[in-house]
């Protein structure tokens, strides 16, 4: 049964959050000189004097609108990796609690636990990479406080099975996080719509991808209002900026071309996915569900090395568990991937 109160540390259940000077106060005022900010402005032509809104509510707003999601539902980070971090922080006791992930995955789950001093468990991924759920079963203990699911997967590029995820939904009693960062390029649906009925959900998605704003660093945790209280009150006071928030309403205000560049990226997947299949030193191209692809080469090293020398930068996923003589490869722009296919017609693998 899940209980979310057992789930958390004591001291985050203690804890009294730093309170901001937007925090204390409430409505409208004329004057503010109450946060030891410059108020003579900035030497930009935008001022930036003034610190954000702590919690980002026009941001929010904008996001339920698009999601379908209540603003209360929604947490902004720092990028999706402090939406990671911070559930380390509120509910994993470092040196007794353990999380389990399911690799290949997203790096950043093992590296979070590491810093934050959380044991890690791995329950490998099947064959098809799909869960191994037989496995992932026995790893759970009384201290197994957090599933990470990354689905599409990354580096693997499939959708989990979603039965299997429910499986793991309905049996685990702490966190399930399933990381939906590449959802947009995918046919399968969001979990986020599922919130009502998994008080233990905690979906991640991201403006880095589908949204192209990977150097504004904005993801978005989505949850039950109690998780998102708790969210709140373990971040830093005010962890987006002005200039982010600002940036992310405008583009919340273009969906339609973020839905045309989607479009567009998934079609060119689906070509260079071909083209590559179509090379001599290509064993494997694997279906994708997100915006990159897990091609499986003669002599990945090799490729890798060769690509670089013309200027050209992919992932070499050779040594990770299941990924094997494979490399990454990021849908790039119709040049781009023009550009990556000529270099690769020339390159001859070592025995």
């Amino acid at each position: 049964m899940f209980n979310l109160d057992k789930l958390l540390r004591d001291n985050i259940r203690q804890l009294v959050p730093y309170s901001s000077a937007r925090d204390e106060f409430k409505g409208e005022a004329r004057v503010f000189i109450d946060a030891n900010e410059n108020s003579l402005g900035s030497p930009l032509t935008k001022w930036y004097n003034r610190y954000p809104d702590p919690h980002q509510w026009k941001v929010k707003e904008a996001i339920s609108k698009v999601k379908g999601m209540l603003p209360q539902h929604i947490f902004l980070g720092n990028g999706s990796d402090e939406c990671i971090d911070l559930l380390y922080r509120a509910f994993c006791v470092p040196g007794k609690d353990n999380v389990i992930i399911n690799p290949p995955t997203y790096g950043m789950y093992e590296v979070s636990a590491h810093i934050n001093d959380v044991e890690v468990r791995r329950a490998v991924l099947l064959d098809d990479f799909q869960l191994d759920l037989v496995h992932l079963e026995t790893l759970v203990d009384e201290h197994t406080k957090i599933i990470w699911i990354c689905s599409p997967n990354n580096p693997t590029a499939n959708s989990i099975n979603r039965q299997d995820i429910e499986i793991v939904l309905n049996n685990f009693p702490g966190l399930v996080v399933i990381d939906e960062a590449y959802i947009n390029f995918s046919r399968h649906k969001s979990f986020i719509q599922e919130l009502s009925d998994y008080p233990n959900l905690v979906v991640l998605q991201t403006m880095s991808k589908a949204w192209g704003l990977a150097g504004l660093r904005l993801g978005m945790a989505f949850a039950s209002e109690a998780i998102i209280d708790i969210y709140n009150k373990v971040k830093p006071p005010y962890n987006i900026s002005q200039a982010t928030q600002e940036l992310a309403l405008k583009a919340l205000e273009e969906v339609g071309q973020v839905n045309d560049m989607i479009r567009s990226l998934v079609t060119m997947r689906e070509q260079l996915s071909h083209d590559l299949a179509e090379l001599p030193m290509v064993r494997r191209v694997y279906p994708s569900d997100a915006n990159f692809l897990l091609v499986k080469v003669d002599d990945p090293r090799g490729a890798y090395a060769h690509l670089l020398q013309a200027g050209i930068v992919v992932r070499d996923r050779s040594k990770v568990e299941l990924c094997e003589g494979c490399l990454r490869i990021t849908v790039g722009t119709e040049g781009e991937n023009a550009e990556l296919l000529k270099s690769l017609t020339t390159f001859r693998p070592q025995a």
